[in-house]
């Protein structure tokens, strides 16, 4: 028997193309791939802004009590 081998991003996308279906339950689709229907609508929103559907990075973009470069220099 084969294992079926797919990555994360894949089964994102399997998401995305069987939601912008016509006729598309999300919740259904949602339950099926066992994530929640606000992470499903993320999902969506970020494949119709042009946005990759990988995992971010959780880092902050700015943390104001960083110490200057300067004075860790």
């Amino acid at each position: 028997m084969v294992w079926r081998s797919r990555s994360v991003v894949d089964e994102r996308l399997e998401f995305c193309r069987l939601a912008g279906l016509e006729g598309a339950n999300v919740s259904a689709l949602c339950q099926r791939f066992g994530i929640s229907r606000q992470t499903g609508y993320v999902w969506l929103q970020r494949l119709r802004a042009g946005e990759p559907v990988e995992d971010r990075s959780r880092r902050p973009h700015v943390s104001p009590r960083r110490t200057a470069v300067d004075l860790e220099d």
